[in-house]
């Protein structure tokens, strides 16, 4: 999420640096483009905090909990409290907080239980876990090594902690900071790599979005443009973990993937934030003025800092105009920083797939193909820009590494960009296929229903389904919920679930909805900015039957963390054989004679045991190899062939 606070802080004018920099051109957007259904179930539906209207297909809603006390449950809006992304270990939930973490017991899904809850502000949150040790991204300069809520307020500051924090959680009821590795930039999101060459370590790229902090403060931190090799910007920060010694994490190489990328195309404003649409051209923003300021001071203040953050979009006489008038008024604005050659400094969001050697780098304009065979030293081997999208989120691959799904977070997560006019190639998700190191556009999704005024809603994060036979993600869309589709063709990805509640208030956008939702061991689960934690489980449908999910429940996580994606491998089982069966009936990939002889012959077979079992396998597998020859579907066939012939040599 990019930040958009409602009280501007010191530190959080520096965020807004970010936000100036990646703003889009003041542009008209056409509405003659495919938009939202304001017919679907989830267009109109009443508002409350914890009595919204509900609509779901597909998914049903097993468990709900409201965020711990501490974190202020029935004080919804801002992000001081909000909740963020999600890990797993074993039977724990591990959610990230603005304000701290929780660890939730989900060994019974349908009834979690707070295991700990640690109060640590640090923004956003950002979660991982591997073996006994819980990575935490603090961003916010305001952050404190002791994890304090007092903050930071000084300029150089040796209590600030902005980088990556190392929990303890052998025992997860008592987290304890063990290590701090501190960032020029801090980290506003991290992904944990394994070396595939000692189990003993692991790798954290940190993607910091941070105003370098002073020198001062932090002496390897230094402002330069794109050619300055001692530069902070334009590079992503590389940490060593010992697992057994977390103590001696460190940085130990700084990546410079974003080497002669030029400005990306952007689109315009959408319809809705046109004056003709009814909208505001900007958003109004009040800084926390110095104390003692008068009331006329105040007000001048508050127009020249709106003009400021406009003519940081690319009027640098203007902006530094007011920052000299703000300075005078008290106001200290942050120096203007490089920018090279107007591509990022940095990425928003990286999903590594180590099985493939590859991760997806979504860097605020660009999504890039990066090569980590060597996770120390990652290198970027593609890029591509989309004027379809404003900023770059994160990235998912596909199990078998042959496509890549960007989204993008059109408005920074806290306003409504799923509007009855706002088109749903933006704020979308982009598929791409992988082709010989390129990367080739194939088609968007966006969550199709339109979402009210009130309503923060655009692509954010999501995991896949394990069904085999299928490229399946379930993904969150803040107040637009939940929504599971298939991106098997990906020109033509299609919703096949969803679960979804009215806004917030009916009057006016409080921030909420779901930042993430992922599939963990048989459950989804979502992490729910202002209300807590749900799990849900799928549900059978004409587009997911049963054997399809009993074939998904079969996988397995001892670990999961989305960003660290796993390869997928299914056992070879009846429930994964009938799902490749019924895969062929609805597309159609057999005859309805065929199909129905090969059901016949698997549950006659389910019904032997030992060498009966084999051979009745065995004959089977030898019939769907000739089927194969002649299929429309010769792919899925070949699957199910492979199947039965792995039931056959384990019976």
């Amino acid at each position: 999420m990019t930040r958009r606070p409602h009280l501007l802080t010191r530190r959080a004018v520096q965020a807004l640096w970010t936000l100036a920099l990646t703003a889009a051109p003041l542009a008209l957007a056409t509405t003659a483009r495919a938009q939202s259904d304001t017919t679907d179930p989830r267009a109109h539906l009443k508002a409350g905090l914890y009595d919204a209207g509900v609509a779901a297909k597909g998914m049903e809603l097993v468990a709900h909990r409201n965020k711990p006390d501490v974190f202020h449950p029935n004080d919804p809006g801002g992000l001081t409290y909000a909740n963020s992304d999600l890990a797993f270990g074993g039977h724990y939930v591990y959610q990230g907080n603005f304000s701290g973490i929780q660890v939730w017991d989900v060994a019974d899904p349908a009834n979690p239980t707070l295991a700990s809850v640690t109060q640590c502000f640090t923004e956003q949150g950002d979660v991982s876990v591997y073996g006994h040790l819980l990575f935490v991204s603090a961003e916010n300069t305001g952050s404190r090594l002791d994890c304090g809520a007092q903050g930071v307020d000084q300029t150089v500051s040796k209590e600030r902690m902005i980088g990556v924090r190392i929990f303890d959680v052998a025992d997860p009821t008592h987290p304890k900071q063990v290590a701090d590795v501190e960032t020029c930039r801090g980290s506003h999101t991290h992904t944990v790599v394994p070396d595939p060459a000692d189990k003993g370590v692991v790798y954290v790229y940190v993607s910091g979005l941070a105003p370098v902090r002073p020198r001062a403060e932090m002496a390897s931190c230094e402002v330069g443009d794109l050619g300055d090799p001692n530069s902070a910007l334009f590079r992503i920060e590389v940490i060593r973990v010992p697992l057994a010694h977390p103590e001696q994490a460190k940085i130990v190489s700084s990546a410079r993937i974003f080497g002669n990328l030029t400005a990306p195309p952007t689109h315009g404003l959408a319809y809705a934030d046109t004056a003709n649409g009814a909208g505001r051209r900007g958003r109004q923003f009040t800084p926390r003025v110095p104390a003692g300021t008068s009331a006329a001071d105040s007000a001048t203040i508050v127009r020249l800092f709106n003009g400021w953050i406009e003519a940081r979009r690319g009027d640098p006489k203007t902006e530094a105009a007011l920052r000299d008038s703000l300075d005078k008024l008290g106001m200290k604005m942050p120096e203007p920083m490089p920018r090279g050659l107007g591509g990022p400094s940095q990425c928003h969001d990286i999903t590594v797939y180590p099985a493939v050697g590859l991760a997806g780098g979504a860097c605020s304009g660009y999504g890039l193909l990066l090569d980590i065979r060597n996770p120390e030293h990652p290198k970027r081997i593609a890029d591509v820009a989309d004027s379809n999208f404003a900023f770059w989120h994160s990235a998912t691959f596909s199990n078998d590494g042959s496509k890549v799904l960007f989204s993008d977070e059109w408005g920074g997560g806290t306003q409504a960009k799923c509007r009855a006019t706002d088109p749903k190639d933006w704020g979308a998700d982009a598929i791409f296929s992988i082709s010989h190191g390129k990367l080739i556009h194939r088609g968007y999704y966006k969550m199709p229903a339109a979402q009210t005024v009130n309503e923060n809603c655009v692509a954010h994060n999501g995991s896949l389904v394990p069904v085999p036979g299928r490229d399946i993600m379930v993904q969150a869309w803040y107040q637009g919920g939940v929504s599971v589709f298939d991106f098997t063709d990906a020109a033509h990805p299609k919703e096949i679930a969803y679960f979804d509640r009215g806004p917030n208030d009916s009057t006016k956008l409080v921030l909420g909805g779901f930042w993430s939702g992922y599939w963990y061991n048989g459950y989804i689960y979502g992490s729910e900015i202002a209300r807590g934690l749900d799990v849900f489980k799928l549900t059978p449908t004409a587009d997911l039957t049963q054997n399809e999910i009993d074939a998904a429940n079969l996988v397995h996580y001892d670990l999961l963390n989305v960003q660290d994606q796993p390869k997928i491998v299914w056992p070879a089982a009846f429930p994964v054989a009938r799902a490749y069966l019924d895969q062929l009936e609805r597309d159609h990939g057999l005859s309805a004679d065929r199909i129905g002889a090969i059901r016949d012959a698997l549950a006659s077979a389910e019904g032997m045991m030992g060498a009966k079992r084999s051979a009745a396998l065995n004959k089977l597998a030898a019939g769907l190899a000739g089927d194969a020859k002649s299929a429309s579907d010769a792919w899925r066939v070949k699957l199910l062939t492979a199947c039965v012939r792995g039931m056959a040599k384990k019976a």
